[in-house]
């Protein structure tokens, strides 16, 4: 990857203004793991003067990417695209462990991803508590709560093409905790659409985003994955409006990172610049083109009602990445209260598979602070367009006994039109 690392380093000016937003550094306050730390670290590297050996290794897959460095700097470095890039030569050096590898070629193979969930689903009804309410498991060996799996993949539960009678079709990219955990979401989106008179158009040969690989610096995987979306995104582009997608971090990654990934290859980043035109966060989409925010009747009775009460936490992948987090509160507050936490933009603590399996004790300080905000507002439910979010924030209120729930905005969306 061609970046420039040393005068990215060298134009840094020290000001700090990044290091009291940064994720990693709330969690272990260190000057080395910090955005700052990060830069002169890897302008070290890439002068020859650094040996990538397993602590500096360590250093670099500590960051959470949640981009709070890049949104307040001054100079707009990209913290986050150097890092990306750093761990690509991580993986060069030591290769990914068994269970990275085994995962990331579970992503390239749709088939095989459903034989591997469908036992999961086996697994789970041998014994195990399942919270309806929440989508979610506790495993007592790894003392996490996990999404549950669903009895049947989102994308195998509709024909491909759902025809409302509509001259205008909407596609839809779910990803893969949506697909195969929390399928209410898309359950809940085709729902919104079929209100909306909208033919769909359930794209079932979309692969993973790539986003896991991305982050962990296997970009032989990414370059897999996002070259055979981008190709079948183009054989049915021009007839739907939108290809909208309900999780912020496949959208970002669709929208924003394809074309950062392909700076070197000119074909390929300027066919993900086409794509990118039609692809838009779910609440984006409705707000911006339909008629949802009229239909959406304001409920006087939503003021004395408490299960109404709701908080929402903005997303890194939505705010900071596509500057979506208006929309989806001025489609809530129509039927829900909306009480604003302490720090909505503060990381949720998820940071990618590296985070949650082997740098864990991080995530779970990170959560434990967001879980507090939530509980702060006495709200009985947090609303996000991530399911990433959605596992880190589930598990952190689990542990510490507060009972908010997480719900998409798509499935609240849906609940209130269906009240209608």
């Amino acid at each position: 990857m061609n970046i420039n690392y040393t005068i990215s380093s060298d134009a840094c000016i020290q000001c700090a203004k990044c290091v009291p937003t940064c994720t990693i550094h709330i969690a272990n306050p260190d000057e080395t793991t910090s955005p700052r730390g990060f830069i002169a670290l890897l302008g070290e590297y890439y002068r020859g003067n650094l040996e990538l050996d397993r602590e500096v290794k360590s250093i670099f897959e500590s960051c959470f990417l949640c981009t709070n460095c890049v949104d307040v700097c001054p100079k707009k470095l990209p913290t986050d695209n150097l890092i990306e890039n750093v761990r690509y030569d991580i993986v060069k050096k030591f290769g990914l462990s068994p269970h990275k590898k085994i995962f990331f070629s579970l992503l390239k193979n749709r088939n095989m991803m459903d034989m591997f969930f469908k036992a999961g689903y086996l697994f789970q009804s041998c014994g195990i508590k399942i919270k309806e309410d929440i989508a979610s498991m506790r495993l007592p060996i790894i003392k996490k709560t996990v999404p549950a799996v669903s009895k049947k993949s989102f994308l195998n539960s509709y024909p491909e093409m759902i025809n409302n009678g509509s001259n205008k079709t909407v596609a839809i990219f779910i990803g893969c905790l949506a697909n195969y955990n929390y399928t209410n979401i898309g359950d809940s989106l085709i729902r919104t659409l079929r209100h909306l008179d909208f033919n769909i158009f359930l794209a079932k040969n979309q692969l993973c985003c790539g986003a896991p690989a991305y982050f962990t610096g296997d970009f032989k995987t990414v370059d897999y994955l996002s070259k055979h979306n981008i190709s079948y995104f183009e054989s049915f582009i021009d007839k739907v409006e939108a290809i909208i997608i309900p999780e912020a971090t496949c959208s970002a990654m669709i929208r924003v990172d394809y074309k950062h990934y392909f700076h070197d290859q000119p074909e390929w980043q300027k066919r993900a610049e086409n794509i990118s035109k039609k692809i838009y966060l779910a609440t984006e989409w409705l707000y911006k083109f339909t008629e949802i925010n009229n239909i959406l009747e304001t409920r006087e009775s939503k003021k004395t009602d408490k299960n109404k009460n709701i908080t929402y936490h903005d997303p890194c992948h939505s705010r900071k990445m596509q500057g979506v987090y208006a929309e989806p509160r001025k489609l809530l507050s129509k039927n829900y209260n909306l009480i604003e936490m302490e720090n909505s933009n503060q990381c949720c603590g998820f940071g990618g598979v590296t985070i949650q399996t082997e740098k864990s004790e991080f995530a779970e300080k990170i959560g434990d602070l967001k879980a507090e905000m939530i509980n702060d507002t006495g709200a009985n439910i947090v609303s996000a367009e991530c399911s990433a979010c959605r596992f880190q924030i589930t598990d952190s209120l689990e542990r510490n006994n507060i009972n908010t729930i997480f719900k998409n905005p798509i499935e609240l969306i849906a609940d209130a039109l269906d009240e209608r």
